[in-house]
């Protein structure tokens, strides 16, 4: 591989356009002749209970979060996270931006069977997120994909907890129990500076096991093997296992799992006859959620706080320009398709309209994202003098 074409698969833009192609292709799949070959193949079995489905679902997404995790991980021990200072604005945000969406659904969805759906308009995909902004990035400030990138990992942290305490079930106690004992092995292991990823992945295997037969969420996993992960470097290492794992990781995820979960979830059935009135609040409260609930609460909860003196504004960004990545946010995408996975387990139609309406989310955000900040930018180069708005 040349060095050229090694730059384009790791840059961001490369990882936002095979997730846009996974979805395009899964979507003309599911709505040709071969729909039902697509869905054959998904469900197809491999081992027991487990069909392909499952597989990248609950595992194969366990590895995608263990990636999430250690990147969490490192941005609060070492990165953007590491200090009030450096975390408190995109923090802020991201509570605002999970909160504002969260209620715009429960208020719209109050006392319909649709409830367990609060958790789909909470989430940002950072995939996507970054490599539409890497796309539109001659329109919108650069000095705000570090703010971006780092509400999106805060947005990922909390809906994490949200899939652990919201939509885990039947809980069996004895194999959460097992699961404990194994991740305190694995602390154990690097207090005890056992440098040797294998080992760690494979005990992180069988935690991975005593998850899933928890009746927590099998994902969870992948967060809890990146909390044991030593995060600091060892005499005879070069580099962290952290950073080592995170080097191994970023490929195999965004390159394979992200694409390979798009092409098995998106492969939605655009049925025009449907009958959208007795499913309308599901649908409403998505959208409202992701493309107005998103940007409103992120704005709203980072303006009062620097209005407080919680926090401040990132040097050389105005309010202008916050507001068109926080309208970028509205992006659910992975994370939001996964949770409705989980929210509606078993109906196919929930799960289908809500994939239908977080698809039109992302593509409604985009467009918005676009048109204001091009008018942000043409009302910069005509009004430079007035910065009101901007301040």
């Amino acid at each position: 591989m040349t060095n050229k074409l090694k730059d384009i698969t790791k840059s961001e833009v490369f990882t936002g356009v095979l997730l846009i192609i996974a979805t395009i292709v899964s979507l003309i799949i599911a709505n040709s002749r071969f729909g039902q070959v697509y869905n054959n193949f998904f469900t197809y079995p491999i081992i027991g209970e487990f069909n392909v489905h499952l597989i990248i679902n609950d595992f194969l997404m366990a590895i995608f979060f263990l990636f999430v995790g250690l990147e969490i991980k490192h941005e609060i021990l070492y990165g953007r996270l590491s200090s009030f200072k450096k975390a408190s604005f995109p923090i802020i945000a991201a509570i605002g931006g999970v909160l504002l969406p969260a209620i715009i659904f429960t208020i719209i969805n109050l006392g319909t069977p649709f409830s367990d759906g609060i958790g789909i308009p909470i989430s940002t995909d950072i995939a996507f997120v970054v490599g539409i902004f890497m796309i539109l990035e001659n329109k919108l400030n650069p000095l705000l994909k570090i703010f971006l990138l780092s509400l999106a990992v805060v947005d990922d942290l909390i809906s994490i907890l949200v899939i652990g305490v919201l939509y885990s079930s039947n809980i069996n106690v004895w194999c959460l129990l097992i699961a404990m004992i194994i991740l305190l092995i694995l602390f154990a292991m690097a207090r005890n500076k056992i440098d040797n990823i294998t080992i760690y992945l494979l005990v992180g295997l069988v935690l991975w096991f005593f998850i899933y037969y928890s009746g927590v969420h099998a994902t969870i996993s992948g967060v809890l093997l990146a909390s044991a992960i030593p995060s600091k470097k060892f005499k005879k290492s070069k580099e962290s296992m952290l950073n080592r794992l995170v080097h191994k990781l970023a490929p195999i995820c965004n390159l394979f799992i992200l694409p390979l979960f798009a092409l098995c979830n998106t492969g939605i059935v655009l049925d025009l006859n449907e009958n959208f009135s007795l499913d309308h609040t599901l649908v409403l409260g998505i959208i409202a959620g992701l493309v107005v609930g998103k940007p409103l609460g992120i704005m709203l909860f980072t303006w009062v706080a620097t209005k407080l003196k919680i926090t401040e504004k990132p040097k050389g960004v105005d309010w202008l320009s916050v507001l068109s990545v926080s309208i970028l946010a509205g992006i659910g995408f992975t994370m939001s398709i996964f949770v409705s996975e989980i929210a509606f387990k078993g109906n196919h139609e929930l799960i289908n309209l809500s994939k239908i309406s977080i698809l039109l989310s992302a593509v409604i955000s985009i467009i918005i994202t676009y048109i204001v900040a091009t008018m942000i930018n043409f009302y910069k180069k005509k009004e430079p003098n007035k910065s009101n708005l901007q301040k």
